[in-house]
């Protein structure tokens, strides 16, 4: 079990943002995501969105830096991955 995070390079609402997830159950990454303080509502179907004023906290606090295809990679080889097709449907 890990929670992986990637580099906030994703720009929105003036800042940059990075993903979080686990990448064997959502239970898990919602616990780090609580200890961290981080809204729920920053919960995207199958990931976390990170800004980057946190994301190296969560790194000396155990989150596993990983670059963005390996993050990709990991979340669908567990199961957890929600597709775009997915998403429209709920």
């Amino acid at each position: 079990m890990s929670i992986l995070v990637d580099t906030p390079r994703w720009p929105a609402h003036g800042r940059l943002w990075a993903h979080l997830i686990s990448d064997d159950n959502l239970d898990e990454l919602h616990e780090f995501a609580a200890r961290h303080r981080i809204p729920r509502r920053g919960f995207d179907f199958d990931h976390y969105d990170i800004p980057e004023e946190i994301w190296q906290q969560l790194i000396d606090d155990g989150a596993s830096l990983v670059d963005s295809h390996e993050l990709t990679r990991r979340l669908i080889a567990s199961g957890l991955r929600v597709t775009m097709r997915e998403r429209r449907g709920r």
